[in-house]
């Protein structure tokens, strides 16, 4: 039901209750969808809640719960009927009016149907992809590009202020790795040659920027400064800053061709420039919680939850992966970010213990728990019937924007930006598909199915559903700028009454989504939804001769349109109107 209905039930019954015992009600009142539709539009259990402290029995007091509901008169255009079942449940059914306002508001709401300004005023920043600049995205990023962005905008819609980063790991051993591999295209080597560096990059990648770098190309970042190769192979520090250059700009290309865009893109590199790593250090330190041990500093985190102790600085030197994260998280609380949601791969489950001690341990006024994390498993690409473990250009994994260019057959012996139609259909079916599980399930992406126009193919399913409703619309020559004077009343076969019900729990599902950091759940409401307008498609006719009805019928379908658009644009996916 929605909101407005929703707190008058629940008053009603806060009032029924307070009545029936005869004193103030200080409990919850609880109301839920019902599984079976057979069963009302909603249910309540209060007076199983209420038997026990009360000393009643429940069926009787969930009687007298029902008859107080039905005499409050702020109820008289909500509730038909109210029956009792089971031990004591309360279900209610709507009355024709209640049901149908759903439509009104779509109309008149639009684009903002289904948002909250619950969380106004707050703020939390997302970060999530941050790959390191060292190759190509693969799509392990590309899932926590679908599920950041998506957060992002379910977020919004429950009034967050959101800001987007992506942190760039520019600084370490594999930063090294990179430069090494790139001098050693630009000398002539290739992988497989005797003197190919055991751990360098073997993708064909690594062949394009070392020939860029010797051509004397610039190269530049979205938020960085061109670069411009030296073409001296013997400049190993000049080869480093080219190829992470080159790399970036590679991935501003895959985010583009994602749809993402980020409202910061933070540096590793910086924090140690600008001293914020040996600040964090010297407050562990200072806090008493670190020590010396085998020439390396330690953090005591196991006095803050961890299963062992933590090396900060090795023995040999330089600090572990950990100690820049506890300064990048410094600066995220000091930004004025009090809520922040890092998304990464399940194999840094091991961090979140040590990142929270070493903010314990700083005493900066860091809550505990902070940061939150969303941990996702990762991605098997099928294609053809098999498993794709390679890909020729990264040369160890699939890339975002070979899933892209296959899901939506693009043309790959063309530009990619230059193929828009073929790239919103791949962009659509990614974006789609890598949010419709949870996060922490394994998920199976095929590329054969992300191509398919069939109702196996969720995404082409939801959409099509879109389209279908504005073919309908093209075709019922009705003035849909008069569809606010339509008689609603009329919708009452079973596949209207189940597209109301559909379409009203929208904002509930936003709601859930954005509180348990899952938009997975939105995908689901769209097929339950394009499901249920299918159905109505399958018993139902628009183009009729009686106009009320008719008239009924296409503000429904624009109501359902509307919110199938409104879903579709949190999960950054489009919705066509012709398919």
């Amino acid at each position: 039901m929605l909101a407005q209905q929703r707190n008058t039930l629940i008053a009603a019954f806060e009032a029924a209750a307070a009545a029936a015992l005869n004193q103030p009600f200080e409990g919850v009142v609880t109301l839920e969808k019902p599984k079976d539709a057979s069963h009302g539009d909603v249910a309540c259990n209060l007076a199983m809640q209420l038997a026990k402290p009360a000393k009643r029995n429940p069926r009787e007091l969930a009687q007298l719960l029902a008859e107080h509901v039905k005499a409050n008169a702020d109820c008289a255009n909500l509730v038909d009927a109210i029956e009792i079942a089971g031990p004591g449940f309360i279900n209610i059914r709507l009355s024709q009016t209640a049901r149908v306002a759903v439509v009104a508001q779509v109309l008149e709401q639009g684009a903002e149907f289904g948002k909250s300004q619950a969380h106004s005023g707050e703020t939390v920043l997302i970060e999530f992809v941050s790959a390191n600049p060292t190759g190509p995205l693969h799509v392990g990023h590309g899932r926590q590009a679908a599920l950041g962005d998506a957060m992002a905008a379910v977020m919004q819609t429950q009034g967050w202020a959101v800001h987007k980063e992506f942190y760039y790991n520019d600084a370490g051993v594999q930063i090294q790795t990179l430069a090494t591999s790139v001098q050693a295209r630009a000398k002539g080597l290739k992988p497989g040659d005797t003197a190919w560096p055991e751990s360098a990059y073997n993708g064909d990648y690594i062949a394009d920027i070392a020939a860029d770098f010797l051509a004397g190309k610039e190269v530049k970042a979205a938020d960085g400064e061109p670069v411009k190769g030296s073409g001296n192979a013997d400049d190993i520090e000049s080869i480093r800053a080219f190829a992470v250059a080159y790399l970036r700009a590679e991935q501003d290309l895959d985010l583009k061709a994602f749809g993402v865009n980020f409202d910061q893109f933070y540096l590793e590199s910086s924090l140690y420039t600008e001293g914020k790593v040996e600040e964090a250090v010297a407050l562990m330190v200072a806090s008493g919680k670190t020590f010396e041990e085998g020439g390396a500093l330690w953090l005591r985190s196991t006095d803050y939850g961890d299963d062992k102790d933590r090396v900060m600085r090795k023995s040999e030197g330089g600090y572990t992966y950990f100690v820049p994260d506890v300064a990048y998280h410094i600066q995220k609380f000091k930004r004025g970010f009090g809520k922040v949601i890092n998304i990464q791969g399940t194999d840094h489950h091991g961090t979140i213990a040590r990142v929270r001690a070493g903010l314990q341990a700083c005493n900066v006024g860091i809550p505990q728990g902070y940061p939150d994390y969303v941990l996702h498993k990762m991605v098997t690409v099928m294609k053809g019937g098999q498993e794709v473990k390679i890909s020729k250009r990264a040369g160890s994994y699939v890339t975002v924007r070979d899933l892209i260019c296959w899901s939506g057959g693009v043309d790959e012996s063309q530009p990619m930006l230059s193929q828009p139609e073929a790239l919103t259909k791949g962009r659509d079916a990614v974006r789609f598909f890598l949010v419709s599980r949870k996060a922490d399930t394994e998920f199976v992406f095929d590329v054969d199915l992300a191509l398919a126009q069939s109702d196996e193919n969720p995404v082409y399913y939801v959409q099509y559903a879109h389209a279908r409703i504005h073919s309908i619309l093209d075709q019922a020559e009705i003035d849909l700028a008069g569809l606010n004077n339509a008689d609603l009343s009329l919708l009452g076969a079973p596949s209207e009454l189940a597209l109301l019900r559909t379409l009203v729990s929208y904002p509930d599902i936003l709601s859930k989504a954005a509180e348990e950091l899952a938009p997975h759940h939105i995908a689901f409401y769209l097929r339950e939804l394009a499901g249920a307008f299918h159905t109505f498609y399958n018993a139902e006719r628009v183009r009729i001769d009686d106009t009320a009805l008719k008239t009924a019928r296409v503000a429904l379908l624009v109501a359902v349109a509307t919110v199938l658009a409104n879903g579709l644009a949190v999960l950054g996916v489009s919705a066509p109107k012709r398919m």
